[in-house]
């Protein structure tokens, strides 16, 4: 198989789809591998380090499409690539589509086969693609929330952790999952005060006992948002459904009753947000202001640390990528169901449940697509 290696166009987007011995391993097992130059270079993988394991170095994005049998990437396609598409080509990225309808309409006319990192499930029904992304997007969504706290950076100018005789940050997370967790080990390992919220009893049982008392537990409904909201000095929204767009559950209202200068950190803005005043932004334009509170509202905040995320991706990415260019995307489904729960679109129809009902798009399942 021919697989492509585009380099990322989002903006400020510095993560690669393969690593060098990513691709050492695929051209070990005869596949060809095409790398955009510079792909790289984000993450300290230079083109000399792709080269000496036998990639082929093209100049274009538009060459990598027109001759790759599957395109590896990190981040979901933009504007510039629709027309790059061929029919029958596989995508393998981070999509998305809950958020994304035009993308989705185009990988259905140019009938792209297309895998969602977020959607493979393992065999326990986790998140094994996403689940790298999510805990570092914790731990950067926090960093960054601690930043924006401080006054020169437009913040209230409260320490996290506070000092003797003087009360610590008030860090509110919603969302118990990975994300979630990752900012409260953070926001504990700085001594700040942490409360999480989410919508299971079970989860919020087990995550008191993980936490050993140190974080406040709270039920997540409407009363307790708007109760706890206001008392935040830092809000991060880490609120996930598998493949659906968030819930708003934050409303602008409550934004409102937040003290001037807080901050909110929406994680889950990648999904469309659970916060009604949040937006997309960029690292190069990070932060806005709704109600005299800061927005930081990044939509890839893993790539802050692109070296990091690239590898701690690929690790888990890479198996999936092997076992479609070995066996075919469709025999490689059919022998995993984990990976079957990634395609999001195949043969012009959207075939994963969570995205035609957030877009209001039909469903073809596996078998109405004569797939299985």
């Amino acid at each position: 198989m021919i697989i492509g290696v585009p380099k990322e166009i989002k903006n400020s987007e510095y993560r690669v789809g393969l690593t060098e011995t990513n691709v050492g391993s695929l051209v070990e097992k005869g596949h060809k591998v095409l790398i955009q130059k510079g792909a790289g270079e984000g993450c300290q993988i230079f083109d000399e380090a792709y080269k000496k394991v036998g990639a082929h170095l093209v100049d274009t994005l538009s060459e990598v499409y027109k001759n790759s049998d599957m395109i590896v990437k990190v981040k979901e396609p933009l504007v510039e690539e629709y027309d790059l598409f061929k029919e029958n080509q596989i995508l393998f990225t981070f999509l998305h589509l809950a958020a994304e309808s035009k993308l989705t309409d185009v990988l259905c006319s140019k009938k792209v086969k297309a895998v969602a990192y977020e959607t493979i499930e393992n065999e326990d029904g986790e998140l094994p693609l996403l689940k790298p992304m999510s805990q570092v997007a914790g731990r950067v969504g926090l960093q960054n929330g601690i930043y924006y706290l401080q006054k020169h950076n437009g913040g209230k100018g409260v320490l996290a952790g506070g000092i003797s005789g003087v009360k610590p940050a008030h860090i509110v997370i919603l969302g118990g999952g990975m994300a979630g967790i990752h900012a409260a080990m953070m926001a504990v390992g700085l001594e700040a005060k942490v409360t999480i919220l989410d919508i299971s009893e079970d989860k919020l049982k087990s995550l008191d006992q993980f936490f050993g008392g140190k974080v406040s537990m709270l039920l997540s409904n409407k009363e307790s948002l708007s109760s706890i909201v206001k008392e935040a000095d830092l809000l991060i929204g880490s609120v996930l459904l598998k493949g659906e767009k968030a819930p708003k559950l934050v409303t602008e209202k409550m934004i409102q009753t937040m003290s001037k200068d807080s901050v909110v950190v929406d994680i889950s803005i990648d999904q469309g947000g659970c916060i009604e005043t949040a937006r997309p932004t960029s690292h190069e334009k990070p932060t806005y202001k709704v109600h005299d509170v800061i927005h930081y509202c990044v939509p890839n905040i893993p790539s802050s640390v692109s070296r990091t995320s690239t590898y701690a991706l690929t690790n888990v990415s890479y198996p999936y990528v092997l076992e479609i260019a070995e066996q075919n995307l469709e025999v490689a489904i059919k022998n995993n169901l984990g990976l079957s729960k990634g395609l999001n679109t195949y043969g012009g129809h959207v075939t994963y449940l969570p995205v035609s009902k957030a877009l209001n798009k039909e469903y073809k399942s596996f078998q109405d697509v004569g797939f299985l």
